[in-house]
């Protein structure tokens, strides 16, 4: 399943459309190296502005409940 997503961090924000069992790790690295993001480290973790939690950059969009809309913020 796709869904639709936003990625945040201090440079700005990047809509997204992914498929839900991406790794939320990997779908920053292929931003950062197509240009939509700035290069640099990628998080361990991000926080969802939709469950107000910490997630992990190492499961999926679905292991962690990541929904059509939600936000996730790049917590440095």
């Amino acid at each position: 399943m796709f869904i639709n997503t936003t990625i945040e961090t201090d440079a700005g924000r990047v809509d997204i459309r992914i498929d839900s069992e991406q790794i939320i790790g990997q779908a920053l690295t292929v931003l950062r190296e197509s240009g939509r993001l700035p290069h640099g480290v990628v998080p361990d973790y991000f926080h969802s502005r939709l469950n107000q939690r910490p997630v992990s950059a190492y499961m999926t969009f679905a292991q962690e409940q990541i929904y059509d809309g939600d936000i996730l913020s790049v917590v440095e």
